[in-house]
């Protein structure tokens, strides 16, 4: 009998029997028996309408049964996994929704998809299907080149993606097999075939030292090259300050200004200024860049700027977020030059206590260039024309420090990583850089400068506030001050209250933290449970949404002092005089959407710092295999151990596998791995002696043994 066409009355009569039962299987004779008396239809039209229903996707067919098909579709985030499959979180729902490799259509990780539900099986996981891509995540990806049969392909170095490019045409680029690539995806529409791709950067070979800090760029989405048009708006900008806009600021060329920096910096942020008062106070001017009389809204520069969202600092080489001729040059604050900066100037006493304060643009003339090394030199040996502003300060930032704590402004310092190149970029050393009283000295003022923006743009308007871009950092989730108090309950601290514990009310004051970061500053289990404490915490963000800074104890706090290498600091400046002008507050929704896009790029330019931290280590130990070390367990799995070398930083791994004087087993109530037969216990911030067994380059991974065992 051939197939027929059916009216709409038709196709939704069978399909309202269907939906006054969605989550239940029904045959064909149970439909019928559903429909009305007078119903016209026989079984075989039954049976093609719901035919046509499922070809439509408006009902499912499994079994010789059909159920209703619930249009339930939703935008959401396409998240890959290694297994194949996949997952997506639906919005209104709150529920994770699985996505089978045959309903993932061409989605690849971090696409924006649209997902229709599909029908509910008991006991089962709800899954979704793929209905189209509204917007890929990435079009460009890191991948490694070889050829098969004469043909040319690109295998994606993300191992989530499981898809293998082909590429038409090498488009004269030079490349072998093996060597790292940029491959830019052109066309792909069915997942049983090769996506189509196009080779847009040869990287060279694996291993070598400028290929793999270009892969890390790459991986993570951060371009090394302006576009022409970019740099061309860039060195078209007067080197020269107008006299007419020198009138337009408050001129501080005559008063004692100085930056203090790495040895290595070009960009120079910030500057500090000092004048003693006849009163016995201090003038003190903190001076940032006013990168935003430079790079225009809507310019070449500002969308390059947005774009980027931040600098990104590897182990070798910065990349600026700006090119250049404005980074190093003309809004660097560089010394004997006249610099265009936007400042807080505060009236202070030596115990910080503020009793005036001003905002505004002013016109800089830097005095002097120190590098941290030499401004701490000056304060262990306070002598030269320095020394009396720079002490000062010094006291003065101490003072401020201690009032921080006491408000409860948590101590998270930890040892920056830092390494010795050869000639050849090859690491020869790996050591730890202490943070000393020029690096605080800096960083307190700047905390304050970033603190009393934030308060004057609040406090001009009650209802509605104006609109401003705040770094936000929320307080811990209940759920991971519970881990965090049994895991400090290990080694007999504790930082809940008996009323909090029999409550089970996990909620944990910044005063508290900081309390606790005392208590451990001297012992053994220091730096471990500070780097849980950390984990614990939640990720300080953007947003126009002020809920304050749970880590510092602000209750308002922003992004000011780093608009070279930052952009919401552009956009804070810019709000800044917008309300310096009494011009009205503009609508948060632009901003929010520009916050999101900032706190992502800012995450992706911290992991690629760490890549490129830990590809060096890596290549460090490549050298020293067989070496022995001593090192802190830092993490503990069902599968090993992980072990940070306590002189350099460095984490790398013992599977447990390799532990053969005993069968050891992860025990998440302990937070130990403990050995069946011994009852051995291996604990976080335990010391442990381990060997270097093997290192990748490529995974970036360190593969240890434990002292013990080699022993044996």
């Amino acid at each position: 009998m051939t197939k027929k066409s059916f009216s709409d009355d038709s196709l939704e009569l069978i399909r309202n029997v269907l939906k006054q039962e969605p989550y239940k299987w029904l045959n064909v004779k149970q439909i019928m028996a559903r429909l009305p008396k007078e119903n016209p239809l026989t079984f075989q039209e039954v049976e093609y309408i719901l035919e046509e229903l499922v070809e439509q996707e408006l009902a499912a067919f499994q079994d010789f049964k059909y159920q209703y098909l619930k249009n339930e579709v939703f935008e959401t985030t396409f998240v890959a996994t290694k297994s194949g499959l996949a997952f997506v979180k639906h919005p209104e729902l709150d529920i994770d929704v699985m996505i089978e490799e045959k309903h993932q259509s061409v989605a690849l990780n971090g696409d924006t998809v649209k997902v229709r539900l599909l029908p509910y099986k008991d006991g089962r996981r709800q899954q979704g299907k793929v209905l189209n891509i509204i917007q890929r995540a990435r079009t460009e990806f890191l991948g490694y080149y070889f050829e098969d049969d004469g043909d040319s392909f690109v295998m994606p170095a993300d191992k989530s993606l499981d898809i293998v490019f082909y590429i038409p045409d090498l488009e004269n680029h030079k490349v072998e097999n093996g060597y790292k690539v940029i491959v830019q995806l052109l066309h792909w529409q069915n997942r049983r075939k090769n996506p189509i791709g196009k080779i847009t950067k040869v990287l060279g070979m694996p291993g070598t030292h400028h290929t793999e800090m270009h892969a890390i760029l790459a991986e993570f989405g951060f371009e090394t090259e302006f576009p022409p048009e970019v740099e061309a708006e860039a060195n078209a900008i007067p080197k020269e300050i107008p006299d007419e806009e020198i009138q337009k600021r408050r001129d501080m060329r005559n008063t004692l200004t100085f930056t203090i920096d790495p040895f290595d910096a070009k960009d120079f942020d910030d500057a500090l200024s000092f004048k003693p008062l006849e009163n016995g106070h201090f003038e003190i001017g903190i001076h940032i860049a006013d990168v935003s009389y430079y790079v225009k809204p809507n310019s070449f520069l500002d969308q390059e700027a947005y774009k980027r969202a931040t600098s990104v600092y590897l182990v070798d080489r910065t990349v600026p977020m700006l090119p250049e001729a404005l980074s190093n040059f003309l809004c660097s604050l560089r010394p004997n030059e006249d610099k265009l900066t936007f400042s807080t100037v505060l009236e202070m006493d030596l115990q910080g206590n503020i009793y005036k304060e001003w905002i505004g643009r002013t016109v800089i003339h830097s005095d002097k260039r120190f590098t941290y090394e030499e401004a701490q030199e000056i304060l262990e040996n306070p002598t030269g024309e320095y020394a009396y502003a720079l002490t000062t300060l010094n006291t003065i930032a101490k003072n401020l420090a201690n009032q921080r704590y006491k408000n409860g402004s948590i101590t998270f310092e930890t040892d920056e990583v830092k390494f010795k190149l050869d000639g050849n970029f090859k690491p020869v050393e790996v050591y730890k850089k202490v943070r000393k009283d020029a690096h605080k000295l800096i960083e307190e003022f700047m905390l304050l400068a970033n603190k009393k923006v934030t308060e004057f743009v609040y406090n001009q308007r009650e209802s509605p506030r104006n609109t401003f871009v705040y770094r936000v950092h929320d307080a811990p989730d209940p759920q991971k001050v519970e881990d965090l108090s049994n895991f400090i309950r290990l080694f007999g601290y504790t930082a809940l209250s008996d009323e909090q514990k029999t409550k089970k009310a996990f909620n944990l004051s910044s005063k508290a933290l900081q309390k606790l970061m005392e208590q451990v500053e001297n012992s053994p289990s220091r730096d471990i449970i500070r780097s849980y404490a950390v984990r614990c915490m939640a990720k300080a963000r953007y947003t126009t949404e002020n809920i304050g800074h749970y880590g510092l104890a602000f209750p308002l706090y922003t992004h000011f002092t780093s608009p070279i290498r930052r952009y919401p600091d552009i956009m804070v400046h810019r709000l800044l005089q917008h309300y310096l002008d009494n011009k009205p507050s503009p609508p948060a929704s632009t901003f929010e959407k520009q916050c999101q896009h900032c706190s992502a790029m800012e995450k992706k330019a911290s992991d690629a710092e760490r890549a490129s931290i830990k590809y060096k280590q890596a290549e460090y130990l490549t050298e020293h295999i067989g070496s022995l070390h001593e090192g802190t367990i830092s993490g503990l799995t069902e599968w090993g151990i992980y072990v940070e070398i306590d002189t350099m930083r460095c984490e790398g791994m013992i599977s447990l596998r390799d532990m053969y004087d005993d069968i050891y087993e992860y025990n998440d109530k302990l937070f130990a791995v403990v050995g069946k037969k011994s009852s051995r216990k291996f604990r976080l911030g335990d010391k442990i002696k381990v060997i270097v067994k093997k290192v990748s380059l490529l995974d970036r991974t360190i593969d240890f043994e434990w002292y013990s065992n080699h022993k044996k």
